[in-house]
Parts: C-alpha cells; structure tokens; sequence
C-alpha cells in the first residue's frame, strides 16, 4: 500500500478523475482516492514507479506527491522507467540515470515540452535555428494582433455607430511609429516569456543551431557558429513549426510579394494591396491593411471561410464589403508580373493591379530538412508529421508537436501538446484530447467555433437540432448599434446534448470560451438556456440562442430567466 498527497482537487469529481488516471498506471490494482482528505492509497505491484503515478496526477493538472512509501526498488523510478521503455542508452545521459531529452524548437509547443520535461526531472537540450520563440511571438499571433488592433481604433476614429453624436475624423497613420511599437511588445514577450526562462532554467541547454536525425536515437547539429555535434538522446520532441505555404503560380517567384512576415515587418502601408488567399492570416491581414488606409482586393480560390458553416463566411464577406474591401469570390490568379514596380494579377475577370502582393494560401510544415526518414518518423503528404494523442510519432522515440504535426495549427493546441509529450517522454499517461477546441478570427467582427458544425455531425452520423440566433436580438449587440453576426447552437438531436458553437460577432473570441466548457460538461441546450448570465454582455447572446430551442426570446422581456 502505498499514500499520495493530491493537490489541487475541488471536487469528489475531481478525485473521480484522478482515481481513473491513477488505476490506468501500469501495476496499480486499486486506488482509494478521497478529495476531502486530498489524498490517494493505492494497491499495486512493488515495481511501480512512483514517479509515473505523479505524473499520471500531474497530466489532469493536479499535484501529488509522495506521503509515505516503500523504499523504491533499483531500476524503478519514472527516469528508469522512461528509458527503459526507449532502450535508452546510458552514453545520452549527464549523469548517471538521467533521462536526456531532446527539443527541436523554441515556440509554444517546444518550449512546454522542454518546462514540463526539466520539470519532471529530465535532462534537457533545445535546438534552435533562428529566434528563440518560434513563430507565435516574433512573427504570427502577437504582432498580427497588435497591428489589428492598431487597425481597429484607426477605424474607430474614421467611422462607428455614435458618428451622430461623436464627431469622427481621419486618422493620420504613422505605420513606422506603429511597427516600433509593436516590434517593442514583441522584444518584451520573448525576453521575458522565452530567454529569461530558458536562461533561468539549469536542467535546460540551448543549442544553436540546425538538427538533423542521423538514427531514432540520435540528431547531427550544424552549429550556428561552425562545426557539428552529434547529440544522442533517449527522447525527442520536435517542434519546428510552419512556414508560409507559396502556391505554384507562374511568374509568382520573381516578384517581390510578401508573406505575412513580411506584411508585418512593413513600416509603410501600400495604397493598393492584393491579397492571394483565403486563410485566417488572408482575412485578418486584409482588413488591417484596409483599415490602416490600403485599397484590398481579396482573391479567393473558392469562398471565405469555405470550410465553415457557409453562414460564417456570408457575414463575413458582407462586412469586408460594407468597408470597401474588394473580395473576388471563386477566383485564382493564373500567372503574376511585376513591372515598373507594380503587381500585375491575371484573373478571369481581367488584370488586378497593385502596389503589393500578399500570398497567403496556409502554413506548411518545417519538416524537410529534419532527415525523418533516418529517425522512422512518418508524415502525411503535406508533410506534416503523424501524431497519436499522445504525441506519439511513429518512431518509439520520438514526440512532436504543434504546426509541424498533423494536428490543428493554433499555439495553444501547440503548448498542450507539448505539455502532454513531455508527460510521455518521461514515463506518464496524458492524452491531448481536441473535441471541445476552440479557434478564433481575428476579423471584425470576429468569427469563433468549438464542436461540431451541423455538416461535421452528419458526417459522423449524428442527427442534430439546431438554432440561430441573430445579433439584433442580443441586448449587448443593440445597445452597441452594432448588430453584425449570428451565434448558432448545434445540438444533437432528441437528448438537446451541445455539438458545436459557431459565432460571427464583435469579440466572438471572448464568448466562445463559455461554450468550450458547455460542451466539456455535456451540457444541454436547455441546461444552458436556464444558467445565470450577466446582463448586456455578448455572451448572454449562447443563453439566448439556448432559449430559442423552446421559447421565442422575441417575447421575453430584457433579464429573463
């Protein structure tokens, strides 16, 4: 018998959870655990590692540590345990036992796996190329959304729905001041979020430089200051992101276009941009270029949002319209030239022609340089390298995770994933489980979804009942004169049980979070409908559109319940 101490748990369904994770752990027969006490007595064989059983605890978000147990027997602790799964040999160790592992990566998911595994006790080495941070900090999620922003309050000042009674005038845009400023967070973010942690970290190593597998236990650097090192490793984790996809088109490579690192980096704003694509980074760069004073014509090889509930891409055509954004529905650009310093588009619909290009088709893996095929790693034909829920490659060694796997290409999902390998690496049991995912636009207004749509649900054979829910009907959106969007609730049909969410909205992204959890509880329509929800705030709106399964909310006075 052996006595955990368990923090963190709030409830009896919490020591439920961690009751399940605890008998899952290989040689454990029971395990009695009591949230009141918060603690755990487990029957299980003398070779346990009790180091798996914390961090089985540990991958539900709890804390467990040992309260008392047996003297632990040679060659059984998580460290042993994790290399023995391996066939790790001891010449990648630092000292003796030791688990070495290896991180291929700076970025959100690189940068998780490499905490969590120092953390559980792990040896750690990260590889990086370029900029410490990956893409997220230095040239995606934060300044994008920093320069949409900065597009926004641009906007704002030219044009609302209080233009009656508070006089609008036109911004004057400084793009070079705005990039100092941007370029300042970014600087800020990874020092304070990346290198100080790296730095402050001793079971971590930096390597600079360029990884390649030479087997599926060990990796060649190129040095980023000369020579080559070979690094053995009991795991790895890769983590080397994505890349700006380029489309084949003829012509295309001699021109000066941009990606959107480039996009971002620019201290001018073009007074023509054309804008090839129809992807999350298409969609918000266009409007923030437009915002900021360009004239944008979006070309998209089928609709926007095409792969969305249609209605979203609707709404959102409808509102890049109503700006004067230009978006040529069902149209590809056959070839492009750029003559006397202009982009000169063929379409169907004759030549486009603008100051500066913006291709912005996806993101494809950083996978080509790796050597996977001397590791055993298996990737898909974009490719992006295959993953189980546990992170797992085909290569019994090796991890990845984040835009360079084949799962949904968002940092969170990323550092997650990380965070469950890192789990793995070292002995434990997590899964990363993406069926209540959130993703968000950062349009405006704003495009949010988690679960199902109605069209992913009959394909997995599912009967669903479904509502609508317009903004003129949500008392935030009135009281803002700002009624662009919908919310809709798919449920499944029958039972009520919540499916999906999808929200065209101002601030979408601050309400879908509300969903996520309804759908993580099982939640149904009608026990939606009938929670608590503060007056005049836009997530009211998924209480509303709830209502609407069995009442007209048109007849219900402003705070019904």
């Amino acid at each position: 018998m052996i006595h955990l101490n368990v923090e963190g748990m709030t409830c009896d369904a919490c020591a439920t959870h961690v009751k399940q994770a605890l008998e899952k752990v290989p040689g454990v027969r029971s395990a009695d655990v009591s949230y009141s006490r918060g603690t755990a007595r487990l029957a299980m064989a003398s070779d346990t590692s009790v180091a798996a059983l914390t961090a089985a605890v540990a991958a539900l978000g709890y804390r467990a540590a040992l309260a008392e147990a047996p003297a632990p027997a040679k060659g059984t602790s998580l460290l042993d345990k994790a290399r023995g799964l391996a066939g790790g040999s001891p010449r990648s160790a630092g000292k003796a036992g030791e688990l070495h592992v290896v991180v291929i990566g700076s970025g959100g998911g690189a940068m998780a796996a490499a905490l969590k595994s120092a953390e559980l006790g792990a040896r750690v080495t990260l590889i990086e190329r370029g900029t410490i941070g990956g893409t997220c900090v230095n040239v995606g999620c934060v300044p994008s959304k920093i320069m949409i922003r900065a597009a926004h309050v641009a906007h704002l000042r030219r044009e609302s729905s209080f233009d009656a009674g508070v006089s609008a005038a036109r911004p004057v845009i400084d793009r070079a001041r705005l990039l100092a400023q941007q370029q300042a967070r970014v600087d800020e973010l990874r020092r304070a979020k990346y290198e100080n942690i790296l730095e402050g970290s001793a079971a971590i190593t930096v390597l600079r430089g360029e990884a390649r597998f030479k087997s599926a236990g060990s990796v060649v650097v190129r040095r980023n200051d000369g020579g080559e090192r070979e690094l053995p490793f009991d795991r790895c984790l890769i983590a080397t992101g994505a890349s700006p996809a380029v489309p084949p088109i003829p012509g295309l490579q001699d021109t000066p276009y941009w990606t959107s690192t480039e996009a971002l980096a620019t201290d001018t704003i073009p007074p023509r941009l054309a804008v090839i694509g129809s992807s999350v980074v298409a969609v918000e760069l266009a409007q923030a270029f437009a915002r900021l004073g360009s004239k944008v014509t979006v070309l998209a090889r089928s609709t926007l949002f095409f792969r969305e509930d249609p209605a979203i891409g609707r709404a959102v055509t409808a509102a890049f319209r109503a700006e004067g954004i230009e978006v040529l529905e069902h149209t590809q650009a056959s070839a492009v030239a750029h003559v006397r310093g202009e982009f000169v588009l063929a379409t169907p619909g004759g030549e486009l022609r603008a100051d500066r290009l913006l291709v912005a088709t996806g993101r494809a893996p950083n996978t080509r340089s790796l050597g996977l095929d001397a590791a055993g790693v298996a990737v898909n034909k974009q490719g992006a390298i295959v993953v189980d829920a546990g992170l797992r490659t085909s290569s019994a060694n090796i991890f990845a995770a984040g835009d360079c796997t084949d799962q949904p290409q968002f940092v969170y999902v990323a550092a997650a994933a990380g965070t469950r390998a890192a789990i793995n690496m070292t002995g434990g049991d997590a899964a990363l489980d993406l069926s209540a995912m959130p993703a968000v636009v950062f349009t405006d207004p704003q495009v949010a979804t988690v679960g199902l749509s109605e069209a992913e649900a009959h394909l997995q054979g599912i009967e669903t009942d479904s509502r609508t829910l317009t903004l003129d009907n949500v008392p935030r959106a009135l009281a803002n004169f700002d009624t662009r969007g919908f919310i809709k609730i798919v449920a499944e049909a029958g039972s009520g049980r919540l499916l999906g969410v999808q929200a065209v909205a101002p601030e979408a992204g601050e309400l879908i979070q509300t969903a996520v959890l309804a759908i993580r509880a099982q939640m149904t329509v009608q026990d939606l409908g009938s929670e608590l929800f503060p007056y005049l705030t836009m997530v009211e709106g998924l209480k509303l559109c709830a209502q609407t399964f069995n009442k007209d909310v048109k007849q219900l006075s402003c705070c019904a319940g």
